[in-house]
This record gives structure tokens, C-alpha cells and sequence, in this order.
């Protein structure tokens, strides 16, 4: 837990950038885990009485083995601003995602819907008429093409424009470049280097106007493991 840090504070907000590997909140009441919960619990716990009580001043979430910026509410008004903030889609959000592959276009946007199958997403629709579309939209620019022996990759700045579960992970899945190392959309074709063994998507950018009308952009800086990472590819100019 040494490696949650604090990026942001005030009276009714708390940003953290947090690990690969710990979750956002525990899956059900019998998950002992470490999460953000319990680090609240320890460290902020007037928190625990803010909004859904499973998951207390939680306003998004990021999956356990992303890194990078969470926003927690700790005021009832803030829990309510933050949300709605976030439905409304008037949050940016920023991501770094190294993928397999040479992404050609140098920028595009991936719209195409998912389907919800209990907590799970898909791009493939079933025959379950009891399953609902749902509006998804990825923004994303090439930053840089690498290569690595006969690999070849691409670091991406990704804008999830919605905020569906496992959604840039899917987008990019689709277009044919899944995330490196990513354990569920990756196929097992490819190969996760035993160096980085993580999922490389980081959350790396939140840029909003907080409860008070104040514009507010925050950044957390790659993690060390995915920047070794990265400086041992070679960029294809």
C-alpha cells in the first residue's frame, strides 16, 4: 500500500495515483483484499459515510491493474457534484496505453457500442434480448512507434469520451492493437515480456472544473516499471 500516493487534497476532493495490482474497492463483502477502501479506512475513514456504501466517496474507478489518478468525493455535496460531472462527461480524462502492433493513423476515434454482460463488457452482441447497448466512444493519438527484436509496438495518449467498464481495453482490442500484457483482450498469441508483466494503461491526466468553478488539470508521471519499459524499445522514427 506504501506505493498509493496522495497527488491532490481539499476540503471536499482527494486524487490518488494508484498501483497496478490494487483494487478500487473490494468485489463483494467476503474480499479481504487490499483496495482503496482500505486504505481509506486507515487514512481518511470520515470518507466511509460519503455516497454508495460499498464503495464510499468512489465517483469512477479504474480496473485493479491500471495505475494512475483516482478522484474520491468526501463531502455528500461533492459525492453528488462529481457524479454528475462524470454522467455528464464534462471530466477528461487522459490515458497512456502501449499496444501490440503499428497503429498507422496518427490519431482516430473508435465509436462502436458495448454490451453489457452482468459486470462484463463486449463488443459482440447476443441473442439475449435482455442485454442493452451502450454508447461508447475512444479518442486516441500515436505518440510514439517502437520496436523490439521482431515486435513492434505504439504508446498512445488515449480520451475515453464514456466511461463503460473495460472500454479502452475493448476499443483497442478491436482495431487490432490489444494493450500489451493485457491478461483478458489480449490474445494469447501475444506475448506479455516478462520485464514489464503488467497491463501498460495508466491513468495519466484529469482535467475538470471542481465544485467551486475552479479549472483543475492533474498529472501522475508513468510509473517506474512502464518507463524502464519503454526506454528499452527501440523508436522507429
Amino acid at each position: 500500500m506504501n506505493l498509493l500516493v496522495v497527488v491532490y487534497e481539499d476540503s471536499d476532493l482527494l486524487v490518488i495515483n494508484k498501483p497496478s495490482g490494487l483494487l478500487t474497492h473490494p468485489r463483494n463483502k467476503d474480499d479481504n483484499r487490499e483496495s482503496v477502501i482500505s486504505w481509506l479506512k486507515e487514512n481518511r475513514p470520515a470518507v466511509l459515510n460519503i455516497g454508495d456504501r460499498e464503495r464510499p466517496g468512489i465517483v469512477h474507478r479504474i480496473d485493479k491493474e491500471t495505475s494512475g489518478l483516482l478522484m474520491i468525493a468526501k463531502t455528500p455535496i461533492a459525492y453528488e457534484y462529481y457524479k454528475k460531472a462524470f454522467h455528464d462527461r464534462q471530466i477528461q480524462k487522459t490515458y497512456l496505453a502501449l499496444v501490440y502492433g503499428t497503429v498507422k493513423n496518427a490519431h482516430g476515434t473508435i465509436d462502436a457500442p458495448l454490451f453489457k454482460f452482468g459486470t462484463r463488457q463486449s463488443m459482440k452482441p447476443s441473442r439475449n434480448k435482455e442485454l442493452t447497448e451502450r454508447t461508447a466512444q475512444t479518442d486516441y493519438q500515436v505518440l510514439k512507434r517502437f520496436s523490439l527484436l521482431a515486435m513492434h509496438y505504439t504508446l498512445l495518449e488515449v480520451q475515453p469520451k464514456t466511461g463503460r467498464t473495460h472500454q479502452i481495453r475493448i476499443h483497442l482490442r478491436s482495431i487490432g492493437h490489444p494493450i500489451v500484457c493485457d491478461p483478458i483482450y489480449a490474445e494469447k498469441s501475444r506475448l506479455c515480456p516478462a520485464e514489464l508483466g503488467r497491463l501498460f494503461l495508466h491513468a495519466k491526466k484529469l482535467s475538470f472544473t471542481d465544485s467551486h468553478g475552479k479549472a483543475i488539470t492533474l498529472e501522475a508521471d508513468m510509473p517506474t516499471e512502464l518507463e524502464s519499459f519503454v526506454a528499452s524499445l527501440a523508436e522507429i522514427k
